[in-house]
């Protein structure tokens, strides 16, 4: 099985000093050519965001569809390299104290703004207590509860002062843990936690909604934003490591359509795509193919609070409806992997065991099981016959194709009828955040590489849960696991909590995420993180 990743411990302190994740018409970039360079001989890079991001203020898109662009214009006091593990980025070096719960990050003098100004550790910690205020409301909120008084200020039950990170000058900033993480270095180079730079946020709070007004301290700055058709950044010479940069711009095109997105890419207006499944055999052994791991999950949600679903064996009957393996070789044709578990492969132990090897297929097709537990589960309700049912999905084609054929697995395996209905993305998430889906589609990509990033998810108070699924046991091993310091012991507590969420399955898996591109000859060194994003730091095009 594809390990990709093993969890950063020793590793990370190689620096320390101390003890030590549309518009069909859109597309046409006025500076592209047959060879990526316009007119004047820019490198041009030609991508698709699929759609409009969610937001560009480093708090609020908490999604692919802002990660891969933001990845890009803002950057971290780490970044991933190209190996995807963290790097100095605007933090030159940093040191750790012996317990392992202090971290003081230097600063680099020459890191800026694209507007001019120093980049300072103020602006983290302005950034970082932005992230944690419950005023704020961000979804990625959970990630700064490793923060000595972040989960309190988060929770209302404290107050920003109490949060501990500080500037101790404008480039030197000190974090205290709450317990020791050995992957924080990890958390921290994911977008949510990229600096705000103060001066600007205070003048104009919508600094991230144009990009006029968008200040950033990336490889790239925000040059043209048309909303839900296309954006164009371009190399930003204030950034502290400008030489390394080697494209001139990248234009992104927003075509939420996988065949429209081939068609553009054949014509020459992309560099990329990703593969229409229609095409999937036709394509797959192209020389033009890339097939990398991605750390995340495709899967359904229950909301427990919505009949049927409050019922423990219902929701186990529809899940073991659906045949995970059948829906990779014929609806995506992706190569995927089928999900029986949450957590992904490429999560390696201290003893060298796979994550999800070591826990096994925690649910599985089993048609004969679902009728029963379906007749039983029916029968504690009272149920003649079970309440109207509506899955409910974002709007894509690839999503369609999966969510007709679970409908189908359903009708067939247990003559249960369900209504689809899909709605844009941002209208689908608010509507998932509030509840409001019976029965709905979702994608987990981890936010940094270690298991409990997929396992928090499901804890009664995480912005992340949206099923209205509470479990005290489960939230208590999870709890645990992160104030855990001994890694055979914390690995342990996170299998228990796997298998406890599928013993009463508020969520049911279908596969586990890869990235399969198509990408131009011409194209170099697109960097695909498997926790979800993009870093063309180091991209190139001929």
């Amino acid at each position: 099985m594809k390990k990709w990743w093993t969890i950063l411990t020793g590793v990370l302190l190689v620096f320390v000093l101390a003890a030590c994740t549309a518009s069909e018409s859109a597309g046409d970039s006025d500076e592209g050519g047959s060879e990526g360079e316009g007119d004047s001989g820019t490198k041009t890079l030609l991508l698709n965001n699929g759609e409009e991001p969610t937001s560009f203020d480093p708090s609020q898109g908490f999604d692919a569809v802002s990660w891969n662009a933001l990845n890009n214009l803002m950057e971290g006091l780490t970044r991933l390299g190209k190996d995807h593990t963290p790097e100095p980025a605007t933090a030159e070096e940093w040191e750790i104290s012996e317990d392992g719960k202090e971290y003081t990050f230097f600063i680099r003098e020459d890191a800026k703004w694209s507007n001019g100004d120093d980049v300072t550790a103020g602006d983290y910690e302005f950034a970082w207590k932005r992230l944690l205020d419950p005023e704020t409301a961000s979804p990625a909120a959970f990630l700064g509860y490793f923060i000595e008084g972040g989960e309190a200020f988060n929770n209302g039950e404290g107050s920003a002062d109490d949060v501990m990170v500080e500037a101790v000058n404008d480039k030197e900033l000190k974090v205290t843990l709450s317990a020791p993480t050995g992957y924080f270095l990890n958390i921290i180079s994911n977008p949510a936690f990229f600096p705000v730079n103060e001066s600007v946020a205070t003048e104009n709070p919508e600094w991230f909604a144009e990009a006029d007004s968008f200040v950033g301290n990336g490889p790239f700055a925000l040059a043209e934003w048309k909303h839900d058709s296309e954006m164009l950044m371009k190399k930003n010479e204030e950034y502290w490591d400008h030489e390394t940069v080697k494209l001139d711009e990248v234009h992104w095109a927003m075509v939420n359509d996988t065949n429209t997105e081939y068609q553009m890419y054949e014509s020459g207006e992309l560099d990329t795509s990703n593969i229409p499944s229609d095409m999937a055999e036709e394509l797959l052994d192209s020389e033009e193919v890339s097939i990398q791991d991605q750390a995340g999950t495709a899967f359904y949600r229950f909301n427990v609070n919505e009949e049927p679903f409050q019922n423990e064996k219902i929701r186990k009957a529809l899940a073991m409806s659906v045949n995970q393996q059948e829906i990779v070789d014929y609806v995506t044709k992706n190569k995927e992997e089928p999900a029986y578990g949450f957590v992904s492969y490429g999560f390696e132990s201290p003893s060298g065991e796979d994550f999800r090897e070591h826990n096994g297929k925690l649910v599985q097709p089993n048609v004969e099981e679902a009728k029963q537990l379906l007749q039983e589960g029916m029968e504690e309700e009272g149920y003649d016959e079970l309440p109207a049912i509506t899955l409910s999905y974002n709007t894509s084609e690839d999503n369609k194709k999966i969510a007709e054929t679970i409908q189908q697995m359903f009708k067939e395996n247990l003559g249960v009828e369900v209504t689809l209905e899909n709605a844009e993305w941002n209208v689908f998430l608010e509507a998932q955040k509030a509840l409001e889906h019976q029965l709905s589609r979702s994608s987990f990509l981890a936010d940094y590489a270690d298991p409990i990033n997929f396992l928090e998810s499901f804890t009664t108070d995480s912005s992340m849960n949206r099923t209205g699924w509470s479990n005290e046991e489960y939230d208590q091993l999870i709890a645990d696991a992160k104030n855990e310091a001994d890694e055979e012991q914390r690995w342990e507590l996170m299998y228990e909590a796997e298998k406890l969420l599928f013993e009463e399955m508020p969520i049911f898996p279908v596969h586990f995420y890869n990235q399969v591109v198509l990408e131009k000859d011409s194209v170099s060194d697109i960097v695909r993180h498997p926790v979800g994003y993009l870093e063309l730091k180091w991209a190139d095009k001929q």
